[in-house]
């Protein structure tokens, strides 16, 4: 008998024709020969068997490295159960079959494996993932399970974002970023600390966000650490590169002490208080305190006066009983603030009758209060009346003298002050000297309108000063008066209290150098039409000198910063107090902004407003680095308005007819050739697409040997390449009572937004350890590039074993990451003093402060003029100015000499300027030779120094 039974698959998608025969299954697909001999021969219909059931469906696998993935499905009830993958039948013999019968529902059970391979799923071609689903048949039709899916497992090296490590300050808020590889599956993602586990159910400070990044709510100081992010999946597990977090305190200063006793036990003396940084004590890098660690005020203590007796009085007459007496007081001085009264008897008596009368005797203050003989009392006040009427009379005579001999004296020296002033001696007012006073014009000659001055030997006082002044006149000792000068005024100060000027010696000639000489500290500064006065000086960082129409020049010692005022810049007849300061960082505002770094000290000079004759040279140091091929720094020049605010003055390469300034460039500075005085500094930024460098330099100090404590602390600074930058970090650890322990090594630093970090090795760890947690510290890129921190440093805490151990060896690492580095090797013993290492010039050697006049320039005035009167004017083979600043570098931009009355005056102040420390003529007069001008050659040779 012969039945058909069909059914349509709508999983499979084809219907599959099942011929139901009595001797088997006929199957209409291709596999159907595959799966003959497991066809049963009959089936009993007679039962109604219900349709299969999967008990276990199989699940998605990961195929790791080369090992298969083992599929698995059951099903009841279940006459056969087969895999089907990517839409194809599995093949028989990959499947491993076993059957059971289940107890309570008598179904048959089948339960079916197989095996998935890398290469099967590899040779799959497709947007479709590999998958697999069971296929069970029963009596009553089929069941297909859920897909199970097949996919190789595979973890990406690199991260697709890393933590960076960060410098916070303590309680601030934390965020370490972190994306894992690529991966299947994707991976899950854990944080260390310190190699540690974070666990943010265990420190509810810690938090971690659903993109893996890391929270930390409040950096406390023991989340000073290093931060590791791991990815890990079926295959294996990624750890990011170390993020070292440093949680830094800044200094805060402590409450004041109490004031201490008054020094001095008599008099004026000193009280002091003192507070330390220990409020709390900067750590891991933090700002020092900002300040004075002490106060000092001025005390006076009341000087405890003994009482002193005065002279004894006259003796009394003698009285009945033949005694007289005398008394004493004790007011010479009577005692005062707690001094002792005075010893001994405040009055005596003796016999006055030599002994006739023997009862009476020498008695003591007892005695004071017995009544004395009414005869004897009269004498004694007679007696002082007559002596205080005697004591005025003198004082009256000896006045009245005194006031004659004085008048006589004004009378005869010292003429009207105004007509000494303009020398136009009237004839009402002029006063015939006397006789006796051979320095005093002659008697009988007439005065001398024409005169430029007079000079007088005898002292001379100012006659300006109040009836109540006469002990405060100050004598100007042989001063001559100077020549007619509508703006000047003449003041008397006292010498003490103003800066002295730097003046050539006696002999010179020069009337206007002589005026200044013999005038020296009694004239009155000239100020600008704006009224402006001059900055407050501050000890080696200003300089100040008068200046007339000489000119000279001005060096701040051991900065690298000097003004040159050539002869004429100041009109003739004007005397000026210029003066030359460099801003402290605090106390100013930056002048950079952007990208921009501030590449030299902020210098004003002035005062400002001031009209000049002609350009003067300001010279200032910077730190860029120039040396190289192609130019990597656009630089600009700022100055500072009386608002504040910072505008462009002029940027290198940029320069037109209307720029109102030259800048010369060279290696360590520049030189500023301007007309208007005020604040300026250099700045500058990168020229794509090369990054510029800066010229930094690194200090290492330590404490000043012997060292008391078990604590050692290092302390290594990076400031810029300046010596301004560093004679500041000198004077800083000075105060510090640190001690430079080698020269200053340089680094260039990159403009490439990456840290500079420090880091200590090969320390004894057997007499030494660190008290650093972290491997490195980091100074932030922003604060070197700016140049506008105070001195920026780094601590390295260190601690001995004992105090007998005294040598220390190790080794300090610093460098630019990704960039170029220093190392400093340290061998000291921190109980041996140390010589003195200062990489500044010696006292010696250093520039005056301010020179005046001819004696401020290395070129003779002879020559000068010389070299202008040949080059001035134009050449038509060129031979003239031009080839003058050809030879001496100077022809970067040569309109803005061409606008000048004398183009070679101007070269000659910058090569002035630019020669300081070595201005020797050999190097112009080798341009001068190169040229052809031996006139002027000849002239260098006699009236000059080659």
């Amino acid at each position: 008998m012969l039945s058909v039974r069909m059914q349509r698959d709508q999983g499979l998608g084809p219907l599959l024709v099942l011929l139901v025969l009595t001797s088997g299954y006929l199957v209409s697909d291709a596999e159907s020969s595959d799966y003959s001999d497991v066809i049963p021969d009959s089936f009993s219909f007679a039962s109604a068997e219900p349709l299969p059931e999967f008990q276990l469906e199989p699940e998605d696998g990961f195929i790791v490295k080369n090992r298969p993935v083992q599929l698995r499905c059951r099903a009841a009830p279940a006459t056969q159960i087969y895999f089907k993958c990517n839409g194809e039948w599995v093949n028989q013999n990959d499947h491993v079959t076993r059957e059971s019968l289940d107890q309570i529902t008598g179904l048959v059970v089948r339960e079916v494996d197989i095996s998935v391979s890398r290469t099967q799923v590899e040779e799959l071609f497709g947007l479709e993932d590999y998958w697999c689903q069971c296929v069970a048949w029963s009596s009553a039709g089929t069941t297909k399970s859920s897909r199970a899916y097949v996919r190789i497992a595979y973890l990406r090296k690199t991260f697709e974002q890393e933590p960076l490590g960060r410098e916070v300050r303590l309680e601030q808020e934390v965020l370490l970023q972190c994306r894992p590889p690529e991966g299947m599956p994707p991976a899950e993602v854990d944080w260390l600390k310190n190699e540690e586990t974070i666990d943010p159910s265990q420190d509810s400070n810690f938090l971690m966000t659903v993109e893996n990044d890391l929270i930390i709510k409040q950096a406390r100081l023991s989340d000073t650490a290093n931060y590791t992010c791991v990815a890990r999946n079926q295959v294996a597990k990624r750890r990011s590169s170390t993020a070292t977090l440093i949680v830094y305190v800044s200094g805060g200063w402590s409450s004041w002490t109490e004031w201490s006793q008054c020094n001095a036990q008599c008099g004026r003396g000193w009280q002091r208080r003192t507070r330390s940084c220990t409020n709390p004590a900067p750590l891991n890098g933090g700002a020092f305190c900002e300040g004075s660690a002490f106060q000092r005020v001025t005390c006076t203590t009341l000087c405890p006066v003994d009482g002193g007796w005065t002279d004894w009085a006259k003796w009394s007459a003698c009285g009945t009983e033949c005694t007289h007496w005398r008394s004493r007081d004790c007011q010479a001085p009577p005692p005062r603030n707690g001094g002792q009264h005075c010893s001994g008897s405040m009055m005596e008596s003796k016999n006055c009758t030599d002994g006739l009368c023997t009862r009476n005797k020498k008695v003591s203050i007892e005695h004071a209060s017995y009544p004395l003989d009414p005869g004897m009392g009269v004498t004694v006040y007679a007696g002082l009346v007559g002596a205080l009427l005697l004591c005025v009379v003198l004082v009256l005579c000896v006045g009245v003298l005194a006031y004659r001999r004085n008048c006589r004296h004004l009378h005869g020296d010292i003429t009207d002050s105004s007509s000494a002033l303009t020398t136009a001696f009237q004839p009402g007012n002029y006063k015939p000297p006397r006789q006796d006073n051979p320095h005093l014009l002659h008697p009988s000659a007439p005065p001398d309108l024409t005169a430029t001055a007079c000079t007088f030997r005898d002292p001379l006082f100012s006659l300006q000063q109040g009836a109540d002044d006469g002990h405060h006149k100050i004598p100007m000792t042989t001063s001559p008066l100077l020549d007619p000068l509508p703006s000047l005024k003449i003041k008397v100060y006292n010498s003490s209290n103003l800066p002295s000027l730097e003046l050539p010696a006696e002999g010179h000639s020069d009337p206007e150098i002589l005026s200044l000489k013999h005038v020296g500290m009694g004239v009155t500064m000239v100020r600008d039409r704006d009224g402006h006065h001059t900055l407050s000086r501050e000890p080696g960082h200003s300089t100040s000198v008068t200046l007339g129409n000489l000119g000279g020049r001005l060096t701040i010692p051991n900065t690298g910063v000097s003004l040159l005022v050539p002869s004429g810049t100041i009109p003739q007849g004007k005397f000026y107090e210029i003066y030359l300061t460099i801003n402290k960082w605090e106390k100013t505002t930056l002048p950079s902004e952007g990208s921009q770094t501030v590449l030299s000290p902020v210098v004003s000079c002035g005062p400002s407003g001031m009209l000049l004759s002609r350009p003067v040279v300001l010279t200032l140091p910077h730190c860029a680095q120039l040396d190289t091929p192609t130019p990597d720094w656009s630089l600009t020049l700022k100055t500072q308005t009386h608002q504040g605010a910072w505008e462009e003055v002029l940027t290198v390469g940029e320069e037109s007819l209307s720029s109102p300034c030259y800048l010369q460039l060279e290696e360590s500075n520049c030189h500023v050739v301007m007309e208007q005085l005020g604040t300026y500094g250099l700045v500058g930024q990168s020229c794509p697409p090369q990054p510029a460098c800066k010229r930094l330099q690194l200090a290492l100090f330590a404490p000043r040997a012997p060292c008391l404590s078990l604590d050692y602390i290092l302390r290594i600074y990076c400031t810029q390449d300046t010596p301004h930058a560093l004679k500041e970090v000198l004077e800083l650890e000075r105060s510090l009572g640190g001690v430079l322990l080698e020269d200053p090594k340089p680094l260039l630093f990159k403009d490439s937004y990456h840290n500079l970090r420090l880091s200590i090795h090969d320390i004894p760890h057997s007499h030494w350890r660190s008290k650093l947690l972290a491997k490195y510290q980091e100074i932030p890129f922003y604060h070197i590039w700016s140049g506008g921190q105070r001195p920026l440093h780094c601590t390295f805490n260190l601690e001995r074993g004992s105090l007998a151990v005294s040598q220390l060896t190790c080794k300090i690492c610093v460098r630019q990451v990704e960039g170029e580095g220093q190392i400093f090797q340290l061998h000291t013993d921190i109980q041996e003093t140390l010589p003195p290492c200062s990489p500044l010039p010696s006292g010696g050697t250093c520039l005056p402060s301010s020179q005046v006049g001819p004696y401020a320039f290395r070129l003779p005035t002879s020559i000068r003029q010389k070299i202008c009167a040949s080059l001035d004017a134009p050449s038509a083979r060129g031979c003239d100015w031009r080839l003058l600043a050809h030879s001496l570098g100077f022809d970067r931009y040569l309109n803005y000499f061409a606008t000048k009355p004398s183009p070679t005056g101007v070269l000659l102040d910058l090569w002035e300027a630019s020669h300081q420390g070595d201005a020797d003529l050999v190097s112009l007069a080798t341009a001068l030779e190169e040229m052809g001008k031996s006139e002027v050659l000849v002239v260098m040779a006699t009236d000059g120094d080659c």
